[in-house]
């Protein structure tokens, strides 16, 4: 028992070890260039494969001394370096080790992800955030529904409630376009109408009811996003567009495009901003709940922090 604990704590020592060197090692080689970018952060990687080596032979010589002292020192002693090495991977310093290595091992998708965050971190900066708040406070209301519907359908409820505000402000209405309610509902999927009636039970779901409306939305985003296999951006997207034009998936084949980054282009006519915008009201809910308020985004820190606490679905 206390072998398996020392393993463990000396295995998330290394862990956050490894995280720290090749981040900081991805940060000082970044680039594609052979000798100077590729085989510099390589050898970085053998270097602390090498440490972490010499760390484990050093570790073993001091266990044995350890032991002599007592039975349970080792385990404590591995206990008190995995503690110390929590702490560490709670500080701004290995943050930001940890968002280099993940930039430089998620590679194109871990670069449009930080694209759109970044889009997303813009579109927060330029709101008005006493808007904002007047707009959250009206949300408060329809909290409760739209978990609702977000947890019966696996989608993120800060996307949802983001989606809420984006469509209605959370002031449900019959819009001039055929929007209907809370969510703007205008023709959802006959599979999203069916799994809405099967679910609650409803001979016809009826948009102007506001639990039904949040269902029929989450019904909707998740039959989208199935369809642009979990792509959280292009699935927005496909919610926005509907069925016009044959929806977003007829769109990307007509232009051969595949992703956020080679659809966006030809969005000319259609609200490529759509889903920066939901995104950007998801993240002040959360800022919301989190921060007890929304912070200005250039104020200080405030830019560091916010991006730490990142965007709801991404």
């Amino acid at each position: 028992m206390r072998l398996g604990l020392e393993i463990a704590a000396l295995g998330g020592v290394a862990l956050v070890g490894a995280v720290a060197a090749l981040g900081r090692g991805a940060d000082r080689f970044a680039g594609i260039g052979l000798w100077a970018n590729l085989l510099p952060f390589a050898a970085v990687a053998v270097g602390f494969g090498l440490a972490l080596a010499g760390a484990l032979r050093a570790w073993l010589g001091a266990r044995t001394w350890l032991a002599a002292q007592a039975a349970v020192a080792p385990m404590l002693a591995a206990v008190g370096l995995a503690c110390g090495a929590i702490w560490w991977a709670t500080q701004p310093p290995f943050q930001r080790d940890l968002l280099r290595l993940r930039a430089t091992v998620g590679g194109t998708a871990e670069a449009e992800r930080l694209a759109i965050a970044h889009q997303v971190f813009a579109a927060y900066r330029r709101a008005d955030r006493r808007a904002l708040a007047r707009l959250l406070e009206r949300a408060r209301a329809y909290e409760p529904i739209v978990h609702e519907a977000a947890a019966a359908f696996g989608i993120d409820p800060e996307v949802l409630m983001g989606v809420g505000a984006t469509e209605s402000s959370f002031l449900p209405r019959t819009s001039a376009d055929g929007g209907r309610g809370l969510f703007q509902i205008t023709a959802p999927p006959a599979e999203a109408v069916a799994a809405v009636r099967r679910r609650l039970g409803v001979a016809t779901p009826d948009p102007e009811e506001p639990r039904q409306n949040a269902w029929l939305a989450a019904a909707t985003l998740e039959r989208y996003l199935a369809d642009m296999r979990g792509d959280l951006f292009l699935g927005l997207l496909a919610y926005n567009i509907g069925p016009r034009n044959g929806g977003l998936r007829s769109i990307m084949a007509q232009y051969g495009a595949r992703d956020f980054v080679t659809i966006q282009p030809y969005l000319q006519l259609l609200p490529r901003d759509y889903p920066v915008r939901v995104l950007a009201a998801a993240l002040a809910y959360r800022l919301s709940r989190v921060e007890r308020e929304l912070p200005a985004y250039e104020a200080g820190d405030n830019a560091i922090r916010i991006q730490r606490l990142g965007v709801p679905g991404l």
